[in-house]
């Protein structure tokens, strides 16, 4: 299969394409591809939204912060005005691949526990092809904050209402509690499917489909019941 193939392969004949990356692991077009994606999200975030009101509101609503004066509030919210443009750059940059390669290698350690001949090149070359369905989050994200009548109320952490921590009010109630609820997303639930069948097809017969998802499932559940902790903690 050729590349673009492959691009549209994940969407409409993911077993087909994943045997694919499988059999010749590459990773390099789908990874420049959500780079490249995320990169122009977080520009038009910075010029369209601003980081300020993202980090009013965190401060707004963090008790610790709370605790605070006005002048130190203040204080903070400039040098975070400084690092975030920096931060969030960085994520697309850096943190993509890394966190790719990370996830990769937790991945190879599920499945080599099912005695499956999987090689690290192949699980990140499904990584990065799942991946691709962060394109269409970054799409809808866009529209949505370009549709929003106060580019303010935009909330980068949680741009759509595809999980839910939708039906929840993010500024009351426990934080544990919401940061679990918006990991119940569509779009984690697509992405964990779709690595699911990449493991699969990395593993043939030494591996199931059902062993593949368990190996996706439990360090992703790990995941966000840490996630949700650390924001609890946080308050």
């Amino acid at each position: 299969m050729s590349e673009i193939s492959r691009i549209a392969g994940v969407f409409f004949e993911p077993a087909k394409t994943f045997e694919d990356v499988a059999s010749r692991p590459s990773f390099l077009v789908p990874l420049v591809l959500v780079i490249l994606c995320s990169l122009i999200y977080t520009g038009l975030y910075s010029q369209h939204v601003g980081w300020e009101p993202m980090l009013r509101h965190q401060m707004e609503t963090n008790q610790r912060a709370a605790q605070l004066s006005p002048e130190q509030r203040e204080q903070q919210i400039q040098v975070g005005l400084k690092i975030a443009p920096i931060f969030g750059y960085a994520i697309s940059l850096v943190g993509v691949p890394l966190g790719y390669l990370i996830a990769a290698a937790v991945l190879l350690g599920m499945v080599k526990i099912m005695s499956a001949p999987t090689r690290l090149s192949q699980v990140y070359a499904v990584m990065c092809y799942s991946g691709i369905t962060g394109i269409v989050f970054i799409a809808l994200a866009i529209a949505v904050m370009f549709l929003k009548p106060n580019p303010a109320d935009f909330d980068i952490q949680n741009p759509l209402a595809f999980n839910l921590g939708a039906l929840l009010d993010p500024n009351s109630g426990s934080k544990f509690v919401y940061t679990l609820a918006t990991s119940m997303d569509l779009f984690s639930f697509w992405r964990i499917i779709l690595v699911a069948i990449g493991l699969k097809a990395t593993g043939g017969r030494s591996l199931s489909f059902t062993g593949a998802l368990i190996a996706v499932l439990i360090p992703w559940a790990i995941w966000v019941l840490a996630a949700a902790s650390l924001a609890g903690l946080r308050g």
